[in-house]
C-alpha cells in the first residue's frame, strides 16, 4: 500500500504528521477558540478548560498520519466556480482488535467558522480530487468507513474535502474524530437555562496549520502542520 499521495506532476508529499498518543497542556490557541466557539454555539458555557487525554491510552486508538492541507479552485459544472480545502490521511490499526472506523472531520478558521468535510461537496468534486492525486488506495469519507483491520497491510487512505468561503485566513485547524475510543464526561454550563449539563468529549486528533492570510494566491503551495496532537474535543 502506497503511504504518500501525489498531485499530478509533484513529488510524493513524504512529510505527514504523526500522531500516537502525544498529549500536552493546552495554550491560548484558536484550536482551543474553535472548540469554545462550537459549544457557544450549543448555548453552553465551559466550567473550567477541557480535560487533556489520557497520558497513555487506555483505551483502543488508531495511528494516523496527517498530509498537508491543500486548496484548490475547481469549475463545478451547473455551478460555476467553487473553492475547497482538502487533506489526505492514513489510518492504521494498532490496536490489538479490529475496530470500526467511521472518522468525522472539522475545519476550524481563525475568523470563527467550523464547517463539517464533506458538506456542499458535489461526489463530482470528490472524484475529480482522487484522479488529480494518482492513488489508486485513496478512499474518500463514506468508502473509507468499515471495519479496519490490524496490521499495516490493511491501513487506510482517505482523502477529506471541506468547501472554503473564507480566503483571507491566518489559521486553520482541523480536527478529526473516530480514531480513539477514549470519551471523558464534562461539566458545562447552559447559558439559556442556567443549569448545569454534562457533555461527553471525545479524544481527537488536532492539526494547526499556519495560512499566508491570502489563500487564493498561494493555491499551488500546500500547507504543513505546524501542531499535531490529541485533545479532548
Amino acid at each position: 500500500m502506497s503511504r504518500f499521495v501525489t498531485t499530478a506532476g509533484s513529488e510524493p508529499c513524504a512529510t505527514t504528521a504523526t500522531v500516537a498518543g502525544q498529549s500536552t497542556a493546552h495554550s491560548a490557541s484558536i484550536g482551543a477558540r474553535s472548540r469554545l466557539a462550537l459549544l457557544a454555539l450549543l448555548g453552553v458555557t465551559l466550567a473550567g478548560f477541557a480535560p487533556e487525554p489520557d497520558p497513555v491510552p487506555r483505551r483502543w486508538q488508531l495511528d494516523v498520519k496527517l498530509g498537508p492541507l491543500r486548496f484548490a479552485s475547481m469549475d463545478v459544472p451547473g455551478t460555476g466556480p467553487r473553492a475547497y480545502f482538502y487533506m489526505t490521511y492514513t489510518v492504521t490499526n494498532t490496536s490489538g482488535a479490529d475496530v470500526l472506523l467511521a472518522p468525522a472531520w472539522d475545519l476550524a478558521t481563525s475568523d470563527g467558522h467550523i464547517i463539517r468535510s464533506g458538506r456542499n461537496v458535489p461526489a463530482s468534486v470528490t472524484r475529480e480530487l482522487i484522479t488529480r492525486l494518482e492513488n489508486p488506495y485513496l478512499q474518500d469519507q463514506i468508502d473509507i468507513i468499515g471495519i479496519l483491520m490490524q496490521g499495516e497491510e490493511n491501513a487506510k487512505d482517505g482523502l477529506v474535502v471541506w468547501t472554503a468561503t473564507d480566503f483571507r485566513l491566518d489559521e486553520i485547524s482541523v480536527y478529526g474524530a473516530g480514531f480513539s475510543g477514549e470519551a471523558k464526561p464534562f461539566d458545562v454550563l447552559n447559558t439559556q437555562t442556567g443549569e448545569r449539563e454534562k457533555i461527553l468529549l471525545r479524544k481527537t486528533i488536532m492539526a494547526r496549520y499556519q495560512t499566508p492570510g491570502d489563500i487564493e494566491r498561494s493555491s499551488s503551495d500546500p500547507f504543513e502542520p505546524y501542531e499535531v496532537r490529541w485533545i479532548m474535543r
